[in-house]
């Protein structure tokens, strides 16, 4: 393991508990009835969906740390995978979370385009590891 992958590695670890928050977050939410999570199904599926984005592409790009180290690319495109998958763990909880703050919203608020916007960035980075990795085979 490379010098560049300990240190993005430390980065997201530490991320962890961010999203440990998220959990205690939702559970709160689900545990005080006046919180109008429960009457909000909309509020509901976008922050589970935020939570659970969030914790599935955190540990993706910690394993994409390790293979970017095994890819065939060059210095700054082995970059833009080391970042843009961690990237994409924070664009798309964000969007998701964002989008829908107030406790009585029917229709996701702007900030639904990160999501869009991190599903672009995830893309580009784990197609461009995955290329690198076919090239190194």
């Amino acid at each position: 393991m490379t010098r560049e992958a300990k240190i993005m590695a430390g980065i997201i670890l530490i991320t962890v508990p961010s999203i440990q928050y998220g959990g205690y977050f939702l559970l709160t939410q689900l545990m005080n009835r006046s919180s109008g999570y429960m009457d909000n199904p909309l509020r509901q599926n976008f922050f589970r969906a935020g939570h659970a984005h969030a914790g599935i592409i955190v540990i993706l790009s910690l394993v994409c740390q390790v293979l970017a180290d095994a890819a065939m690319l060059p210095g700054p495109v082995t970059w833009v995978v080391r970042v843009g998958v961690p990237l994409a763990a924070i664009l798309i909880p964000l969007g998701f979370f964002l989008s829908v703050t107030s406790a009585t919203a029917t229709r996701p608020g702007g900030a639904v385009g990160l999501i869009y916007v991190g599903a672009v960035v995830l893309a580009v980075s784990v197609v461009t590891l995955g290329v690198g990795l076919l090239r190194a085979s």
